[in-house]
């Protein structure tokens, strides 16, 4: 339904079809399979490819009407506590084949639905070219620090994501009244617009820990790379578990030290390369301990998890791999077909 990327996938000599398939109206969704089994037809297609439930629904109508191979990536755990919800998920498993961002949501999705097509986990992929800390030059750096009023002395804690509850800003905010005696500095980057009502409930209680010259709100950024190589410490504060986690696999391939949650697909990510940095979800607590373990890591000790976590990331979870696992799903399932 168009989106601030469509002029870059243009740009590549993608084409981008616009249609109201976010809408969750079945009149829509049936106006919507109309107009997708129209473009199977008149421009070939060979496979149809989903993530979200809503478009699911009119794709799956849309490639039974043209014929044409469907799958879909299930990204999350969505709410599945009755019958009804889970039937409204079952869309993105009537597929040929099914993708799991993760081996935590191919758990939950075994344990979850049946019947099941074939599943496939294959883990989301980060860039290595573009999350590089050697890509990044020094003026570069200094203007961020300074836009984000950065004191170069002290650690800087990230807290990147969308500003909503479940990501965990109440207890970063709560861990760091904990270590008021720490000098430490928090930036927490997250599009504001919209969000204004919890910022503002997220500012008071920074207020009240007397946090406000440490834990700042600076909006979206578009340069999540630099972000993270002025960064000392990037937190996952998740109550909920992730589907995967993208922002500890690119801050560990930017040779990060990084604290998450103990849970979901944070796990999987930073269990092997960073265990000293799980923390027990939910536990205001134990993030602060993680935080000081993290922080007292020697420089060797940290030069030497950059270099292990960047390897790490690199062998499994790397934008290439990801692309080529999927591609080689979509000729499978055209082989199958013909």
């Amino acid at each position: 339904s168009g989106g601030k990327l469509v002029a870059a996938l243009e740009a590549m000599g993608a084409e981008h079809v616009t249609l109201p398939v976010h809408s969750k109206n079945p009149l829509q969704i049936w106006r919507n399979q109309l107009a997708l089994a129209a473009l199977c037809k008149s421009h070939n297609v060979d496979l149809i490819h989903v993530r979200s439930r809503a478009p699911a629904w009119s794709c799956l109508l849309a490639a039974r009407q043209s014929n044409t191979p469907y799958i879909a990536t299930f990204h999350g755990q969505y709410g599945h506590a009755n019958r009804f919800k889970r039937w409204y998920n079952s869309a993105m498993l009537r597929g040929k084949a099914c993708i799991a961002v993760s081996d935590f949501i191919a758990d939950h999705i075994s344990n979850t639905y049946s019947p099941l097509p074939p599943l496939h986990t294959i883990y989301r992929g980060i860039d290595l070219s573009l999350f590089d800390p050697e890509r990044i030059p020094p003026p570069t750096l200094a203007s961020l620090r300074s836009a984000w009023q950065i004191d170069a002395s002290e650690p800087l804690l990230l807290l990147p994501g969308r500003l909503t509850r479940l990501k965990g800003h109440h207890l970063l905010i709560d861990a760091m009244a904990t270590l008021h005696n720490a000098h430490l500095q928090v930036r927490i980057v997250g599009d504001m617009t919209g969000r204004e009502r919890y910022v503002a409930e997220c500012k008071a209680r920074i207020d009240q820990a007397g946090l406000s010259d440490r834990v700042r709100f600076v909006g979206a950024c578009q340069d999540m790379a630099t972000a993270y190589a002025i960064s000392d410490i990037v937190v996952s504060a998740s109550t909920k578990p992730e589907a995967f986690g993208r922002t500890i696999c690119e801050a560990q391939a930017m040779g990060c030290l990084v604290v998450a949650a103990d849970h979901g697909g944070a796990r999987e990510t930073l269990q092997a390369s960073q265990p000293q940095g799980l923390f027990k979800p939910g536990d205001s607590s134990a993030l602060a301990a993680a935080i000081k373990r993290q922080l007292s890591l020697s420089h060797a000790a940290r030069q030497r998890s950059a270099q292990t976590s960047r390897e790490h990331i690199a062998r499994h979870f790397n934008l290439h791999t990801m692309q080529a696992q999927t591609l080689a799903l979509y000729a499978s399932v055209l082989d199958q077909d013909h």
